[in-house]
């Protein structure tokens, strides 16, 4: 089942499918077509992003990665052989990681057990996204610069930035930016905006950031609560159908999650969880 995460990636490569291409274009001059065809989630999760209509002349596969695991890699391989399969044409792997720690991990061929299949990952990580200090700049492409959040949320001036060029964008627009921002953002950089988002910095007379503001902390607050649940869960090996993860993981109300975390201690089913 897609994370909130995964879901604010796949919308935020919706909302400008040549993202992807403008990266692998920009970091490693590759050169694709406009009918190129871009999937950010795994096959069966969610529906391609097509560029243009016809037959695409490259697929490419975007991953978000934030820690090592050889798992996660052989993922990489398996969706990128599925989608040459379907596609009958050259498949790409678009990594995206914000950690620079991640990158030269991430970059390493990644062996598969099918012969002669070695699969090269194309990593984009904080050197390859500049930082954007321009709010002008910034507004022109917010996708861009949701991803400079992303990989340079912590320095100086860059959240400041991104709220910035919201504030001159149109209200439902910057509503998305925002929780795509807010959703792939680190921890850290999540509350750096809630903060400027509620300090005397900020416009908070704005409906835009009033809104805004609250929303993005509820539902860090909430997501932070469902993860618990389910951890206190599995730890103790409870199984969570599909059907009792998408209620976990949906639910906004915070006494209900207070009250599932708790009964997560003892209870032996998730029926019991949910009596």
């Amino acid at each position: 089942m897609p994370s909130p995460e995964r879901d604010a990636l796949n919308a935020l490569f919706h909302a400008r499918p040549s993202l992807a291409v403008d990266l692998l274009n920009d970091v490693f001059d590759i050169e694709l077509s406009s009918d190129t065809l871009v999937e950010v989630t795994p096959a069966g999760e969610s529906g391609p992003l097509p560029l243009a209509w016809g037959e695409p002349e490259h697929g490419v596969i975007v991953e978000l990665q934030r820690t090592v695991s050889e798992e996660d890699r052989q993922g990489w391989a398996r969706r990128s052989a599925a989608l040459w399969l379907r596609l009958k044409r050259p498949v790409l792997v678009l990594v995206l990681a914000p950690d620079a720690w991640i990158c030269d991990w991430a970059a390493q061929p990644v062996v598969t057990s099918l012969p002669g299949y070695v699969l090269h990952p194309l990593v984009v990580g904080p050197e390859q996204v500049a930082p954007i200090a321009d709010p002008a700049q910034a507004a022109e492409c917010l996708e861009l610069t949701v991803l400079s959040v992303l990989a340079h949320g912590s320095e100086e001036g860059v959240v400041e930035t991104f709220l910035a060029a919201l504030s001159k964008t149109e209200e439902s627009r910057g509503t998305r930016y925002y929780e795509y921002a807010y959703r792939l953002a680190s921890t850290g950089v999540r509350r750096a905006l809630e903060e400027i988002m509620s300090s005397d910095a900020w416009p908070v007379h704005s409906p835009f950031a009033r809104e805004h503001f609250s929303r993005g902390r509820l539902a860090g607050l909430c997501e932070g609560k469902a993860r618990a649940v389910l951890a206190v869960l599995r730890a103790r090996g409870v199984s969570v159908s599909d059907d009792a993860l998408t209620t976990i993981t949906s639910c906004v109300d915070q006494e209900q999650l207070d009250r599932w975390a708790h009964r997560a201690a003892t209870a032996l089913t998730v029926d019991e969880l949910f009596a």
